[in-house]
């Protein structure tokens, strides 16, 4: 049985296809990346599986229970941290834990709850108001919220947008344990770095469509090479080798090249037509591709 299962969702408004028939199976256990541009199908996508939204077609479940027809399974099974900041801003961060314990009938979940504050460096503002808390800390609370009733599947849209690179540090090594312990993680961020390190598996949308899903280790093998950057002290780029620049460079770093290569074999043919056309290096450096060329390359219609 799938974590998550998606089949065939369709969702439009209007004219706008938000999702044309994206098919996904996320197994127990993985830690799964949701990536694409803003209007790819993302957040939508997460809302009809949260139950905020409904699908026009398909279906959706989460750990084999639907999320329309068994929605209070479904949901029980479910943690969302969403993209926007959302709270109460007339209880304190205990309370607001604590309120959101009894949406899912848990009682004396009180040690848990100073856990989950104690990982996620709450804890000195247990008392404090959510009102007075900076930008960060009200989102490690709604990472809080979204844990507090231990859900098997936890969904992270774009849990650290925007925020300082202690909590990243923070969240990512909380969430990196309940991973291991055998959590299901789905997450969705414009850090494809993060993405690359922490996905064992990932999916990329398009216009409402699953254009690439593989391995992370894979999607790299197979759709990006390496980069080589040279940068030429004097001479140009000759002409048989401008095929090969992936980002042209202006001003000062005109005369610095970024070109595509498969392997290290087409080094040495590179270096022999610059040498050819009378050109010198001053800089060289051979970069191995990255989850953000294979991401580039996938959304300008690569493979």
């Amino acid at each position: 049985m799938a974590a998550i299962q998606i089949t065939d969702v369709k969702k439009s408004y209007g004219a706008l296809k938000a999702l044309d028939g994206v098919s996904l199976a996320i197994e127990e256990g993985e830690f799964f990346g949701l990536l694409g541009p803003n209007g790819a199908g993302k957040t939508t996508l997460i809302s009809i599986l949260a139950g905020l939204n409904r699908a026009d077609a398909g279906t959706v479940s989460v750990r084999g229970h639907d999320v329309v027809s068994d929605y209070r399974n479904a949901r029980r099974s479910l943690g969302v941290v969403p993209q926007e900041l959302v709270f109460d801003p007339f209880f304190t961060v205990r309370e607001t834990l604590r309120m959101q314990s009894g949406y899912f009938g848990l009682k004396n979940n009180g040690d848990w709850i100073d856990e989950i504050m104690h990982h996620l460096d709450l804890t000195n503002k247990a008392d404090t108001n959510m009102r007075a808390l900076s930008g960060g800390m009200k989102r490690r609370v709604l990472v809080a919220q979204a844990l507090v009733h231990k859900p098997p599947v936890i969904v992270l849209d774009e849990p650290t947008a925007g925020v300082d690179v202690e909590l990243r540090q923070t969240l990512w090594k909380f969430i990196a344990r309940l991973n291991k312990e055998g959590h299901t993680v789905v997450l969705t961020t414009h850090y494809l770095e993060e993405a690359q390190a922490l996905c064992n598996r990932i999916a990329m949308l398009r216009s409402g469509k699953v254009v690439a899903l593989d391995t992370t280790a894979a999607l790299i093998r197979r759709i990006s090479g390496s980069q080589l950057e040279v940068t030429l002290s004097r001479g140009e780029l000759p002409p048989s080798l401008r095929a090969l620049v992936s980002h042209p460079e202006e001003g000062e770093n005109a005369n610095k090249f970024i070109l595509r290569v498969n392997e290290y074999a087409e080094v040495e043919p590179i270096l022999a037509a610059l040498r050819e056309a009378g050109a010198e290096i001053g800089d060289m450096q051979l970069h191995q591709a990255d989850l953000e060329d294979v991401f580039i390359q996938i959304m300008e219609g690569g493979k």
